[in-house]
């Protein structure tokens, strides 16, 4: 990886560390600056705008979590597995301070004041995180491994609300534990005892 690579992912690396810990707002180039260790030009030669950077770690973002989708479906090929494996992954991240919450859960929260360049793309990483859930949830459903309350694609919506409030609480508490007490509960409803 050539240095131009390398700045440019320290620089998104940064900007999430950054709105992890404080949001969009929070931050500026000069932030960036410092902590990476390279010039404001330079931070503005790969991302002319701010809104340039977010768009692009927001691009990223998605990308990661498509990546771990399907690396879910290939190692968990059950839709219980799946579901267990979704709720694991992000009881591994709550301790880590760089990763331990969903950025686009947190831009979701902030998007009264984002720009719309950044707002479309953290909606279609809920479309997609939502669609992929509802497929998971209708499959064990039809399979007859889980048991659905309501229709796929609430229970979905029911889940991502669940997770991301747990990594809330979490977060408020200070107690990573908190949030496999919420999610797990949640989980195991769902799911059909085999005999």
């Amino acid at each position: 990886m050539d240095n131009y690579s390398n700045a440019y992912y320290e620089i998104l690396d940064c900007a999430r560390s950054l709105i992890i810990a404080g949001g969009y707002s929070s931050f500026s180039y000069t932030d960036i600056s410092e902590f990476v260790g390279i010039q404001k030009s330079s931070i503005h030669h790969h991302f002319p705008t701010k809104v340039d950077l977010v768009q692009t770690l927001v691009i990223q973002y998605r990308q990661q979590a498509e990546a771990g989708v399907t690396h879910i479906e290939r190692l968990s090929p059950g839709p219980s597995d799946q579901l267990r494996a979704y709720i694991s992954y992000w009881q591994g991240c709550i301790g880590d301070a760089a990763k331990g919450y969903c950025v686009c859960a947190l831009l979701a929260n902030q998007m009264p004041v984002l720009p719309e360049a950044i707002v479309v793309e953290v909606r279609a990483h809920f479309e997609a995180l939502s669609g992929w859930l509802t497929l998971v949830l209708e499959r064990g459903a039809s399979q007859g491994y889980l048991a659905l309350s309501n229709d796929a694609r609430t229970e979905a919506e029911t889940v991502i609300a669940t997770v991301h409030g747990a990594m809330l609480s979490a977060r408020a508490h200070g107690d990573p534990e908190m949030f496999s007490a919420i999610t797990l509960p949640m989980i195991e409803r769902f799911m059909i005892p085999t005999d």
